[in-house]
């Protein structure tokens, strides 16, 4: 069922991104008078086609759904008739090719926007930005940051949620700034923390880099009775059950859910001994931990869930929502500095400075995309937003064959008083479609690999 979730939100999410990037240079081409001889969704053979409109425009879904085209009358792609010359795309002056070829990212953009904004003003549930107590040793512990305190504001911006807790850290993180955060505790005392990110490697970005930092979402202390067990999970396989209350860990005892988390993640691989209560019986039930990877280090996994008090996690969650007016404001700033933020991270992945692991491919986006299906309508409108930037990004990096490229060579004529010759364009194709290459192979590369780790 996971399996075709995911292949589902995968496939709409493709359909909806590529659908919604063509459409823009679409509607451009038309408003500046180029005829559109095809729409495709997709490459390769061609699965479905209709012919509509005035120019009998093939509208069309291929094979390879991998992206799309458009493709417009244009001289250096065959014969024109006459009478349709003035329709050619390459007979457009030059600002109007340059708003052709922009349009498709900047449809993305504005899909981005639209969807951050309709999530803002409907209201979305988020956990509140309250902190565990943090790992000895960690950046988090050295602030003096203690559980149960709730972040209010980080450098003097306020904070409604966990998830910007993250954003704004993470973003601070890479540039290796200071963050200043202003907290209050159970007692509604105000203290200020203060993170000293110069030394954060930013190397370790993949993943929860607030792990790294040593934050971790609060959590009441639950029992320690088990919730649930994950499918062929090391918990199911050992025996574990729902319901089964564990009393001890190699002859610990055992008090809350947060000590048998920590039982487990300190012993990757090793054998551990559960002692367990059910009902009237008492069991002992050895486990080893699956020993996942995550920042460097190795943390064991049994695959296994606390029982949770419903009453008590809601007290953890608000609703983060504005009017119309602020909600739009906010969606316009998240998309512009999500879009910063994606370029930043491509140019440091460039000289070097933060690790090409972090690339993902298409396996690694279809998984998020069926995780977000599975949290909800509005994580997966999240997932789609965030997509939708990435691509509008990519697609302006100047890169020959993608928009950047084409951009690339209309400012190269707007200096240059004329278009770049055929020459110059088909070795730049060549060297696109290399470049292209190349980062489709790293990024599948990195997608086998995060699935042989687990």
């Amino acid at each position: 069922m996971n399996l075709i979730i995911t292949l589902a939100a995968f496939a709409v999410a493709l359909g909806v991104l590529i659908v919604i990037h063509e459409y823009g240079h679409y509607l451009v081409a038309r408003i500046c008078g180029v005829k559109v001889l095809r729409f495709s969704v997709g490459f390769g053979k061609t699965l479905w086609r209709l012919r509509v409109g005035p120019d009998r425009t093939e509208w069309a879904i291929a094979a390879f759904p991998i992206g799309g085209y458009v493709k417009m009358l244009d001289e250096r792609e065959g014969p024109v008739a006459p009478e349709e010359v003035h329709r050619a795309f390459n007979r457009q002056s030059v600002w109007r090719r340059i708003a052709i070829v922009i349009a498709g990212p900047a449809a993305n953009f504005l899909l981005a926007i639209v969807f951050y904004w309709a999530l803002l003003v409907y209201g979305v549930p988020e956990a509140r930005p309250v902190v565990a107590a943090p790992e000895a040793g960690t950046l988090a512990a050295a602030s003096g940051l203690a559980r149960g305190e709730t972040i209010l504001k980080i450098n003097g911006n306020p904070i409604a949620s966990w998830q910007e807790v993250r954003w704004q850290l993470l973003q601070l993180a890479v540039e290796k700034q200071p963050a200043q955060l202003e907290v209050i505790d159970a007692q509604q005392r105000i203290n200020w923390r203060r993170l000293d990110l110069s030394q954060f490697d930013i190397h370790v970005l993949e993943g929860d880099p607030l792990l790294h930092l040593g934050l971790r979402l609060y959590r009441p202390d639950f029992e320690p009775v088990i919730g649930k067990v994950i499918p062929g999970g090391v918990a199911e396989a050992g025996g574990l059950r729902p319901g089964d209350r564990v009393t001890s860990i190699n002859g610990e005892a055992v008090r809350t859910w947060d000590e048998v988390v920590m039982a487990v993640r300190s012993h990757p691989g090793e054998t551990v001994r559960f002692r367990v209560a059910r009902g009237q019986d008492e069991l002992e039930i050895r486990l080893q931990p699956e020993a996942v990877p995550q920042n460097g280090g190795r943390f064991g996994r049994i695959g296994a869930a606390p029982q949770i008090d419903p009453d008590a996690m809601k007290a953890l969650m608000t609703v983060v929502r504005y009017d119309v007016v602020a909600g739009l404001g906010i969606a316009l700033q998240r998309t512009w500095e999500t879009s910063a933020f994606s370029l930043k991270m491509l140019g440091k992945m460039v000289i070097g400075e933060v690790s090409w692991k972090n690339l993902s491919g298409p396996v690694t986006i279809a998984d998020y995309a069926g995780q977000s299906a599975q949290l909800g309508l509005g994580a997966y409108v999240s997932f789609l937003a965030l997509i939708s930037i990435s691509l509008g990004v990519l697609n302006l990096l100047p890169i020959p064959l993608l928009d950047g490229g084409h951009l690339l060579y209309y400012v190269v004529e707007i200096f240059k008083g004329s278009p770049v010759s055929d020459r110059m364009m088909e070795l730049g194709q060549r060297l696109g479609l290399t470049v292209l290459l190349f980062l489709m192979a790293f990024a599948f590369y990195n997608d086998i690999n995060r699935l042989l780790a687990g």
